[in-house]
C-alpha cells in the first residue's frame, strides 16, 4: 500500500461503537504503530502526548469494511480503473480490504504473473487488496491453472468471474484442485448456452423495451449442476451476487445437506428490480440482471435467515463513453465501492429492515471470516488500525462529482443517503478523510 509506514499515534476521540442492534456507545481509540492499542468510553489524553488528535464529532467508527468482490481493470482497462483509482474509491466508501477479481489482460493464471499483480496491489493500492487467480488459462477454456503454484504465490481465491465454467468436467477438477489447496472456487454461474443474447431480466420491462431478455435458467441451471460437483469434491464454493429466488432455494437445500457453499449478494440486487428501468439506461445493466421485485424481496429476506452470508458490491467501471450506448451494446455493470453502506444504511437501517450490527456484519467480520481473513473486518485492541467513520446524522445526495473512482456508471446518483464516510484508515493511517461536512 502506498501509505506511509512511519510510525504515527493518533487518538480518536469523540466517535461511537455499534454494541448491537442499534444501539450507539461512545467510544476512543488509540492507535500506535498501525494497531489498536487501547479502547475506552475514554482515553485521557496524555500530559506529554506528542501525536495526533483527531475529533470522530461522535460519528459512527466501524470495522474497515471487507469486499470480497470488485474490478480493478489494470491491467488491460485503465482508462476504466487503476489499481490506485479503484483502491481509492473502497476507500471513500469505508473499505480497507477488497477482492480483485482476475479478468485482466494478463489475467493472472500463473504464479509469476500473480506474483506481479501482488506486489502492484501492494505498491500502488491505498487499501489491502486480495487478489483472484483465474481457475482457467486467460479465463477461457479448460486448461487448469497451476493450483499448487498459485496458492504458494499468496492468492485469495480462484475464480472465472465474468465468465461461467461450461464444462462439468473442467469445474470438478478444478474444484478438486483448489480443495486440495484449500482455497474457494468463486463462482459466476452462467450457462452461454441459455443466453440467447440477452441483456436483461426476461420479463414485462424486457418486452416494454423490445429488448431480448436472459432467463433466470442461465444462472440455476449452472449452478444446480456445480452444487452436486462441490458437493462430491467438498470443496468451499463461494456463489457470487446471486440474484434470484431460485438460486437461494438451490443454496438453501445444499446447505441443508452439508454443501460447502456460500455466497454473496450485491447491493443493486438489494435495491432494485427489473421494474426500476427508467427507459433504455445501461446504468441499469447489469450481470446477473436485475431480476423481479419478488426476486429483490427474496434477496433481503435470504439474508436475514441466514442463506446469504455476505455483501459484495461487484464493483465494475465502465467509461461514460460504453455505458451511453444502451442496453444492447454496453457493458454490463456498474460501480458500488463509494455508495454501498450509505445506500445500505438509509433503505434498510434506518427503515428497520435491517439492524445496524447486521449490516456491518454482512459488510466486514462475515466476508472475512468466509475466505479465512485472519484479523480483518474487526476492531480489536492488538488487532490492525483499520476503520471507518460515517456520519449517520446528515443526509446529502450521492454526486459523481465526487466520486474517486474512474467509472460513473451508477443508476443512484442523486439518491439522498445518509451513512457518508467521513474516513477510513488503514494499518493506522488515514487513506481518505472527508474534505467538507455534509449538511
Amino acid at each position: 500500500m502506498t501509505n506511509s509506514s512511519k510510525s504515527t499515534t493518533i487518538l480518536i476521540k469523540n466517535a461511537q461503537i455499534n454494541s448491537g442492534g442499534n444501539q450507539l456507545q461512545p467510544q476512543e481509540l488509540l492507535i500506535q504503530a498501525g494497531k489498536i492499542t487501547a479502547m475506552a468510553t475514554e482515553i485521557p489524553i496524555p500530559a506529554n502526548f506528542s501525536g495526533q488528535i483527531f475529533d470522530a464529532e461522535h460519528h459512527l467508527v466501524s470495522p474497515g469494511l471487507v469486499d470480497l468482490h470488485v474490478h480493478l481493470r489494470d491491467p488491460g482497462q485503465t482508462y476504466k480503473e487503476t489499481i490506485a483509482t479503484g483502491s481509492q474509491a473502497a476507500a471513500r466508501g469505508g473499505f480497507t480490504y477488497i477482492g480483485a477479481m482476475p479478468n485482466l489482460t494478463p489475467a493472472p493464471d500463473t504464479p509469476a504473473q500473480l506474483a506481479v499483480m501482488n506486489q502492484r496491489n501492494q505498491t500502488e493500492g491505498v487499501v489491502h487488496i486480495g487478489q483472484y487467480a483465474t481457475l482457467t488459462t486467460d479465463r477461457r477454456g479448460d486448461q487448469l491453472v497451476d493450483f499448487a503454484g498459485l496458492a504458494a504465490t499468496g492468492v485469495l481465491a480462484f475464480s472465472n468471474d465474468g465468465s461461467g465454467i461450461q464444462t462439468a468436467d473442467t469445474m470438478y477438477r478444478a474444484m478438486l484442485a483448489a480443495k486440495a489447496v484449500n482455497k474457494p472456487v468463486a463462482a459466476h454461474v452462467e450457462d452461454d448456452s441459455l443466453r440467447h443474447g440477452g441483456v436483461l431480466n426476461a420479463g414485462a420491462k424486457a418486452r416494454e423495451l423490445g429488448l431480448p431478455g436472459l432467463l433466470e435458467v442461465v444462472q440455476t441451471a449452472q449452478l444446480a449442476r456445480d452444487l452436486v460437483l462441490a458437493q462430491a469434491t467438498g470443496v468451499h464454493y463461494h456463489v457470487c451476487h446471486v440474484a434470484t429466488a431460485a438460486e437461494l432455494t438451490l443454496i438453501r437445500q445444499a446447505k441443508a445437506a452439508g454443501v460447502q457453499v456460500t455466497c454473496e449478494v450485491s447491493p443493486h440486487h438489494l435495491l432494485l428490480a427489473d421494474q426500476d428501468i427508467p427507459g433504455d439506461d445501461a446504468n441499469y445493466k447489469m450481470n446477473p440482471p436485475l431480476r423481479t421485485e419478488s426476486d429483490r424481496q427474496a434477496m433481503v429476506a435470504g439474508l436475514l435467515d441466514g442463506t446469504i452470508d455476505c455483501i459484495a458490491t461487484d464493483h465494475a467501471p465502465h467509461s461514460q463513453a460504453e455505458k451511453e450506448q444502451g442496453f444492447r451494446q454496453a457493458p454490463f455493470g456498474i460501480v458500488g465501492s463509494e455508495t454501498a453502506f450509505a445506500l445500505l444504511y438509509t433503505k434498510f437501517v434506518q427503515t428497520g429492515i435491517f439492524t445496524l450490527a447486521q449490516l456491518l456484519n454482512w459488510l466486514s467480520q462475515r466476508p472475512a471470516a468466509l475466505f479465512q481473513l485472519n484479523q480483518v473486518g474487526r476492531l480489536v485492541v492488538g488487532g490492525p488500525a483499520d476503520l471507518a467513520l460515517f456520519d449517520l446524522d446528515h443526509t446529502a445526495p450521492i454526486m459523481v462529482q465526487t466520486f474517486a473512482s474512474k467509472g460513473q456508471n451508477s443508476p443512484f446518483i442523486g439518491w439522498p443517503v445518509a451513512g457518508h464516510t467521513v474516513a477510513t484508515m488503514v494499518a493506522g493511517q488515514f487513506v481518505y478523510q472527508r474534505q467538507e461536512v455534509q449538511r
